[in-house]
This record gives C-alpha cells, structure tokens and sequence, in this order.
C-alpha cells in the first residue's frame, strides 16, 4: 500500500497517430495516411469524447504540461488543433505558464499553420530533424531534406516560438563522427533552447530491425557521443537527461514529469497514462487501442482501455529508478516519497547495493547517478529488478 500525503504533478499526452509515411526505424504508434487525407475533426471529436470519459480519474487537479505527440500532430491544421486546444481549457485547469508543446515534421512545415499553432496558445515546438545531411535523411526514410529542416527551424522563429526543441539523431547509416558533430553545429546555430540528442537504436517490429542498415561499430559511437558532449557543452547546452540538452536551464518540463515520476493522463490512440489515487493509495497504468479506427470508435467508453496494470511496491521502484536515473542530477529523497507513496527505508537495501558498487551516490537528501552509473544505466538498474542476480559493472 502506498501512503501519499499529496498528489504527483498532473500533465496531459495527447497521441496523433498519422505520418505522411512510416519511418524504417520507428516503433512507435504511427500510421501512414491514406490518399493525403488525415480525419482532423473526426479525430478531435474522438479526443474529447475520451477526455470526458476520463475527467473522474483527475478531477480537481490542474495540468502542469500539454504535449501532443505523434506520429505527426503537424499534420493537423491549426483550426483543428485550436479548437481542441479550446475545450481542453473548458475541461482542465491549466497551472500558470503551463507549458504545451507540438511535435512537428519539417516536410509538413507551412508558414500559416505555424503561425496559426502559436496563436492557438502553443507555447513551444519540437521539430523532428534527426539529420541535416540529405544522404542520410534518404537512408532513414525521412521525407524531408536538410533545407526543409532549416526553413522549418526558421518558420517557428518567424511565427514567434522561442521555446524551440530539435530532435538530432547520431548513430545513423553511414555517418561519421565528422558528419555527427556538423549536424550539432548546425542545430546550435540557431540559438535554439532545447536539443533532443540521442542514439539510432534497432527496434523490433520495424524495417530496420527485419533488414538491419549498415551501423557505426562501438568506437565510432563512443567517439560521436564523447565529441558531440563536448561540442554542445562548449556552446552552453548543459545536459540534464541521459539525451536531453538545454541552455539557460530551458528544460522540457512534461519530460522532466517523466522522469520524476510524476502523473500523466493519455489520451489518443495508443496512448498510455499513469496515474496516482490518493483515495486508494495505488498507482494505475493503462493503454489504449492502438489502431486509430477502432479508437476512434470506442473512444469515450471503457473499451477503448486494452490494459491495464496496478503497480505493486517492487513495480514502483523499479520503475521510479528507471526514470529518474537518467537525470543527471537525480533527484531529492523527498520527491522519491511525495511521489511513490513510499518511505525511503523502502529501497534503502538496493540503494545501499547501488552506492556499494559506485553507481549511485545517495544520502539522507538526493540520490544520484555517478558518471559509472549514467554509463552503466542498465547495471544499475538490474539491481531494482525482481530477484534479478547482480551482474559485475565493467571497470573504468
């Protein structure tokens, strides 16, 4: 049983499930669309059925963060995304200075519709780059180039977002270190507040994982990530998240959520949520219906909901230390409390293994990752695995 004195912070994940096409490395809940036409209003009919079905759950509590994933959500004009944006603050209490942020696909970037998204309250974008270098974007399957990657970086300076996130993948077909570190430099040339950057990972249920490119070995990846580290933290980026970088402490407050372990509600198809019952003392996760035409159908009612999980004590610190160690920093020994319902004492014995082989520092007030543990993230978190044998951590 879980013991919260207060509720986690509350954000809100919105899933958008079309792209103009599937990427060959992309597991996530994305669909092609079909003859160029995306069911805009239908979908956001669908959106607010299944918001409404859920308002009980969350009642009373305010939203700290909007994000609206995808998927593409660029895809949806800016009067559907206004107008969904409008019954959300009908529906919810947005805190001051909530943040809302859009995913974008620089081949689906326009001048109006960007313009259109700020004016609709949007206060901050997330532009999927990956690359500038056009060979490379062609072997990931992308359906935009390097000079739309620019001019869409441009449109959102022009229609007045300075909370700007560019995606950058490293690790790519064909890329050398040389390449990697160009596409840095050219993300911080835009004085941008927020870079994304992360390695090419082979994921099942993908082309990539059924016909594998041709990869950079090991050292070639270390090379990329010690250099690209370097490159961004002589530009001001400070990196707070295993591939998250930020200037002026411009942090992305719905993944910072995330990783403390906070509360969201998901809506969308496939969309999945966790949230926390003071009433009951338990933790929930749930999912919903991935395929959007069945979403959409049941939307609104509780067969929409294909799973769900409540988390037993071994599940919540397992899960808490696979978030909240990837922050650099970690975080405070009273947030691990206020947000899991639990007394430290609980996971005073694999803490105490963890700091024993140097992968975590931990006191009275923080726990925190050593530069050992961010590099053996896995190791580390072997140990909150249930009855999992402890595994040597390499030297170095």
């Amino acid at each position: 049983m879980h013991d919260f004195k207060t509720s986690p912070p509350l954000a809100l994940y919105i899933h958008f499930p079309w792209c103009v096409r599937k990427c060959p490395y992309c597991d996530f809940n994305s669909h092609a669309v079909v003859n160029n036409v995306v069911p805009g209003n239908d979908y956001v009919d669908a959106l607010i059925r299944d918001l409404e079905f859920e308002l009980p759950r969350i009642w009373g509590r305010s939203i700290s963060s909007i994000f609206m994933g995808g998927g593409t959500p660029s895809l949806f004009s800016a009067e559907a995304i206004g107008r969904l944006l409008s019954i959300l603050r009908t529906h919810l209490n947005l805190a001051p200075g909530c943040e809302i942020t859009l995913e974008a696909n620089p081949g689906t970037a326009e001048a109006a519709r960007f313009c259109g998204y700020r004016e609709t309250g949007i206060n901050r974008i997330s532009i999927g780059v990956q690359s500038f270098a056009d060979p490379i974007l062609r072997r990931l399957g992308r359906v935009h180039n390097g000079e739309q990657a620019i001019f869409a970086i441009e449109l959102a300076r022009q229609a007045g977002f300075e909370n700007i996130n560019l995606d950058i993948m490293y690790g790519l077909p064909g890329q050398s270190v040389a390449d990697a570190i160009q596409d840095l430099e050219i993300a911080v040339g835009f004085n941008t507040t927020h870079l994304s950057w992360y390695q090419l990972t082979i994921e099942p249920n993908t082309v990539f994982y059924s016909d594998p490119p041709q990869l950079p070995d090991e050292d070639l990846l270390w090379d990329m990530q010690y250099e690209g580290s370097h490159c961004l933290a002589g530009h001001d980026f400070q990196q707070y998240e295993v591939s998250a970088y930020a200037r002026g402490r411009s942090f992305c407050n719905h993944n910072l959520n995330y990783w403390r372990f906070g509360d969201y509600l998901g809506i969308g198809a496939g969309a999945h949520g966790k949230i926390t019952d003071r009433a009951t003392g338990t933790i929930n996760r749930y999912a919903r219906h991935r395929i959007p035409e069945t979403y959409q159908r049941l939307a609104g009612k509780p067969e929409a909901i294909v799973s769900q999980q409540q988390l037993s004590v071994a599940d919540t610190l397992l899960e808490f230390m696979m978030n909240a160690m990837r922050l650099t920093e970690g975080v405070t020994t009273e947030l691990f409390t206020e947000h899991t319902g639990l007394s430290i004492d609980a996971a005073a014995r694999k803490l105490q293994q963890a700091r024993d082989r140097n992968l975590i520092d931990y006191d009275s007030k923080r726990i925190k990752p050593t530069e050992l543990g961010r590099r053996y993230l896995n190791d580390l978190l072997q140990i909150f695995m249930h009855d999992t044998p402890v595994q040597p951590v390499p030297a170095g």
